[in-house]
């Protein structure tokens, strides 16, 4: 647990939150500023400051989890599909540093914009290509 991490008092009781799910690893409580109905906060009960400390031998339950919780949300509020996200590093916009990722429910009609896209020559994305697999 960090001592000033927001989510690590809300895992240890210290802070209430509407928690609708559980088990001995992850949480899932309702975000207090939701984009849309059911959009939710899923966390990993131990700190972990995003998603480049978080440990492999976590990863099949916790993306079990969010599946679950996917569906629970998902058919609750009858939403036409979702968005799972974990915005990493400041520049991301990540602004609590304990992994999160958000499960936002979307609907047809939510008028929510999914990310611009910028345009790229072949030659510049085969650069860019080379580039990664050098490192």
């Amino acid at each position: 647990m960090a001592d000033d991490c927001i989510f690590c008092k809300i895992i240890a009781g210290d802070i209430p939150c509407n928690k609708i799910g559980e088990n001995d690893d992850f949480l899932c409580f309702l975000d207090i500023k939701p984009i849309t109905d059911g959009h939710a906060l899923i966390v990993p009960k131990k700190h972990f400051k995003d998603v480049m400390e978080f440990p492999k031998e976590l990863d099949e339950g916790y993306f079990a989890f969010c599946q679950e919780m996917a569906k629970k949300i998902v058919g609750t509020v009858k939403a036409d599909g979702f968005n799972l996200g974990m915005n990493n590093g400041r520049a991301a916009g990540q602004i609590i540093f304990h992994q999160h990722t958000h499960l936002i429910p979307r609907f047809d009609d939510d008028k929510l914009e999914s990310w611009p896209h910028k345009e790229i020559t072949l030659e510049e994305l085969g650069e860019l290509q080379e580039r990664i697999l050098k490192s």
